[in-house]
């Protein structure tokens, strides 16, 4: 059979991590892309062959330009799955976050999707059955208060995807997303700003929730990675890790005035 080859970004840790590792025991070539150079090192020991790991900030389109010819020398311009995975996320309300920390994440989230689909489309255009897919978030089902502009960028994904979904057929290649719950990741380890100026960690919903059953439970990494190896030999445009969050998309598009008021109650006043 002929090798087969995914590059990965935010590869270092969690979700990326994750399927890297999932994705070499299946016998595949990976490209590894992450800016956490230490984490990178043990995953090209760990793998040994049939990888390739290296430095990449999403948001450097000149990077990311040389990350893909490097990739396509290494895989003869073959490339089965682009996973556009790096992402960041800064918590608390709008007006409370410092606007370079907002453009940080609509770079890395939504620029730097867009960065590595371009670069990546000529690869996959020639690559039969090829797959780009790409972490979009259930924050992408209703926008998350005191997320918002993490949120925004997730609904962009979305949105993308659907596009590029019609955009690609022609060629053979598809296009799809995974839209994760709660997911035990670093992401968690991201800042929440106060609208005094302060500033804490963002609450660690994976381990608040460790003990849920429900839609909200907390998910390992693993269940994402088999996602993304399902969403290959499937032809779903977006995947909810858990199944059960597609009930909260549908519930947002029959009545989203209703999803507003319960959540505003939830808030309770400012």
């Amino acid at each position: 059979m002929e090798r087969q080859f995914i590059f990965i970004t935010g590869a270092a840790g969690g979700i990326g991590r994750a399927t890297a590792e999932y994705f070499h025991a299946k016998g595949w070539f990976v490209g590894c892309y992450d800016v956490d150079l230490e984490a990178l090192d043990a995953l090209s020991a760990q793998f040994g062959d049939r990888c390739l790991a290296a430095y990449l900030d999403v948001r450097d389109k000149d990077g990311f330009d040389e990350a893909m010819s490097e990739f396509a020398r290494h895989s003869n311009g073959r490339l089965d799955i682009m996973f556009n995975n790096a992402g960041m996320a800064v918590g608390g309300s709008l007006d409370a976050v410092p606007f370079e920390k907002i453009m940080d994440m609509v770079n890395v989230n939504l620029v730097g999707v867009l960065t590595g689909i371009y670069a990546a489309i000529p690869l996959l255009k020639q690559t039969p059955n090829s797959l780009c897919f790409s972490t979009s978030s259930s924050s992408a089902t209703f926008g998350s208060p005191g997320m918002a502009t993490y949120a925004a960028t997730k609904h962009a994904v979305k949105g993308l995807t659907e596009a590029l979904s019609v955009e690609l057929a022609p060629f053979g290649a598809r296009a799809a997303d995974v839209l994760p719950g709660i997911i035990d990741t670093p992401l968690w380890q991201g800042e929440l700003y106060a609208a005094d100026g302060s500033v804490a960690a963002i609450p660690n919903m994976p381990k608040l929730n460790a003990e849920r059953t429900d839609a909200s439970r907390t998910i390992a990494p693993l269940e994402v990675a088999e996602c993304v190896w399902q969403a290959y030999h499937g032809d779903k445009l977006h995947w909810y890790v858990p199944p059960e969050l597609v009930e909260r998309d549908r519930a947002k598009v029959a009545d989203p005035e209703a999803m507003r008021d319960e959540l505003i109650s939830q808030r309770g006043s400012a």
